[in-house]
């Protein structure tokens, strides 16, 4: 009786330490990347190559090397949208509104930056990493981003099968390059 009782027990810890570990906080999604382009209006400022590179079966990692040359200021900008489409037909792509909305561009580095980015690609790159409040300047080097993939830290939970396009820009006043990507992912619904 006594062994029944245990068993009833360790079940029961188990079917709650189980529903504990299916209720948090998870991306509901898989993703596999379809393109990566990056632009630069100015590559002797700012020189950027992004790819996506197949690492396995139905794995895909982002490598990319971005040379930062130039000094960012106060009138730095950044921003993004997000867009959506159930084909991935160019015309079929709807405005999101999961968006960066233009913003100083040490505004966003304490933010979404430390948010998102690093939370996914700090691992697997030699971006900048600071504890609190990011202090200018922005240093000058060879970025690099090596076969990284998005675990979806910081990006939401779940969201609707599809394409999405990603496009974000960073800008200034002259003599500042305007440069940026567009990413566009297909998204399915997780199984497990």
């Amino acid at each position: 009786m006594l062994s029944s009782e245990l068993y009833g027990k360790s079940t029961r810890i188990i079917i709650i330490q189980l529903i504990i570990h299916l209720a948090q906080g998870a991306r509901k999604w898989d993703y596999e990347p379809i393109s990566i382009t990056a632009t630069s209006s100015d590559d002797s400022q700012l020189e950027m190559t992004a790819k996506i590179e197949r690492m396995g079966r139905g794995e895909f990692g982002l490598t990319a090397v971005i040379d930062w040359k130039y000094d960012t200021d106060e009138k730095t900008m950044v921003e993004a949208s997000a867009y959506r489409s159930s084909s991935g037909d160019e015309s079929d792509y709807k405005l999101l509104p999961w968006a960066i909305p233009k913003q100083p561009f040490y505004e966003y580095l304490n933010t979404y930056y430390k948010d998102v980015i690093v939370k996914n690609l700090g691992h697997c790159s030699n971006l900048p990493q600071f504890e609190g409040k990011f202090q200018p300047p922005w240093p000058k080097n060879k970025y690099k981003i090596d076969k990284c993939q998005v675990d979806g830290d910081g990006l939401p939970e779940i969201a609707p099968p599809g394409y999405y396009k990603i496009i974000f820009w960073t800008y200034g006043p002259d003599p500042q390059p305007k440069w940026g990507f567009t990413a566009v992912f297909k998204l399915t619904n997780k199984m497990f």
